[in-house]
């Protein structure tokens, strides 16, 4: 499978997770659906039209995270006003950020039928080039995107495996060592009412940075045009 990595950055990214209406906290991590809608605005995509680029790169698309910075979150609060009466008394509200947030992700394309974004995504990554700003999560959370490589994933297999990216609770962790080991349900699939469906969510395991998770399971093979390999878990 076509596949490639490329760093993404910014100073502050809030992820919500939806359980958290009144003071929305954050996931720990990039989520799938809050990646393709980074790559909505890199290409240009219009809302109305990303109702079905959702779902169509919910599918036809594969992804895996790696932590290139530990994580750390921080709350701040903001005071809610209506657009009809902006100066009215506010309520305060808090909301719980990444600071300096910076993941490494592995992009594969699963399915062909979405190879015509993909390859435009990629091209634009490695351009440097973007339509509309890309954000992390929230819009003022700008995101850097630099590419990293290019190459190709292998068939799914199963062994014992180190990685330093996430996998799912279904993995068998060896851990040793004394680090930090982050638990996280992330949404991998949005519909055409931009809605993140509940059963499509996925728990994960992940190591913090810079460590690594020796575990058992299922993992793919990433191997570079810099000659390099790597095994980790897509979803």
């Amino acid at each position: 499978m076509e596949a490639f990595q490329f760093i993404i950055e910014g100073n502050w990214g809030h992820f919500k997770k939806p359980e958290t209406n009144n003071n929305p906290l954050t996931h720990d991590l990039i989520t799938k659906t809050a990646l393709i809608g980074l790559i909505g605005a890199v290409l240009g995509v219009e809302r109305q039209d990303m109702k079905l680029v959702f779902p169509e790169l919910s599918e036809n698309l594969l992804y895996g995270v790696e932590l290139l910075s530990p994580v750390k979150k921080v709350s701040w609060g903001f005071t809610s006003r209506t657009a009809i009466n902006p100066t009215e008394a506010g309520s305060p509200k808090y909301f719980e950020f990444l600071k300096n947030p910076c993941f490494k992700i592995t992009l594969v394309l699963k399915n062909n039928d979405s190879q015509s974004r993909f390859k435009q995504f990629l091209n634009a990554i490695k351009n440097n080039e973007a339509v509309y700003t890309p954000v992390l999560g929230w819009h003022n959370c700008p995101a850097n995107l630099q590419f990293e490589s290019e190459g190709t994933v292998t068939e799914m297999q199963e062994a014992e495996f180190e990685t330093a990216t996430f996998v799912s609770t279904e993995h068998k962790p060896k851990i040793t060592g004394a680090f930090r080991v982050g638990f996280d349900k992330l949404p991998t699939y949005q519909n055409d009412d931009f809605w993140n469906l509940p059963e499509k969510y996925q728990q994960i395991i992940y190591p913090d940075f810079p460590h690594k998770l020796t575990v058992e399971g299922k993992y793919y093979e990433y191997k570079s045009n810099l000659q390099e390999t790597e095994k980790l878990w897509l979803m």
